[in-house]
C-alpha cells in the first residue's frame, strides 16, 4: 500500500507521473527496477497497481534528484544527466545507480552538478 500523504510531500502517483513526463515511461520502469516498460503507466493511474516498496524508494529517490538537478540546470540537461555515464558513479548512469538503489552516491553527483564541481 502507499503510505499517506505527508503534507508538502508527493505521492508515489504523482512521482511517476513527474518522473514520465520528463524521462518517459521506460525510464521510468527501469530506474524503478522493473523489467516491464510499461508498467509505470499502471503506477501512475489512480486506479493502476501499486509499485512494490522497493520500486517506490527507487522513484522517490529519482525524483530527489530530477528536482536537484532540474531546477538548477533545467530539464533538457536534467535528462541527459540521468541518461550519461558519470565518473562519480563508477562511469555507469544515474538511470543504473538509481536502480541499484545508490542513494548516497547519486545524490552526491547530482549536488556535484548543480554546484558545478562535477570535475572528473
Amino acid at each position: 500500500m502507499i503510505a499517506p500523504e505527508n503534507p508538502g510531500q508527493l505521492n508515489v502517483r504523482e512521482i511517476v507521473r513527474q518522473l514520465r513526463s520528463s524521462l518517459g515511461p521506460t525510464l521510468v520502469a527501469v530506474l524503478a527496477g522493473n523489467r516491464d516498460r510499461t508498467i509505470s503507466s499502471s503506477w501512475a493511474r489512480t486506479d493502476g497497481v501499486v509499485p512494490t516498496a522497493e520500486a517506490q524508494e527507487r522513484l522517490e529517490l529519482a525524483h530527489r534528484a530530477w528536482t536537484t538537478v532540474s531546477q538548477s540546470e533545467g530539464e533538457h540537461t536534467a535528462r541527459l544527466w540521468f541518461i550519461g555515464a558519470h565518473p562519480w558513479l563508477g562511469d555507469i548512469s544515474p538511470i543504473e545507480a538509481i536502480s541499484h538503489m545508490r542513494e548516497k552516491e547519486v545524490m552526491v553527483a547530482a549536488v556535484a552538478i548543480v554546484e558545478d564541481t562535477f570535475a572528473g
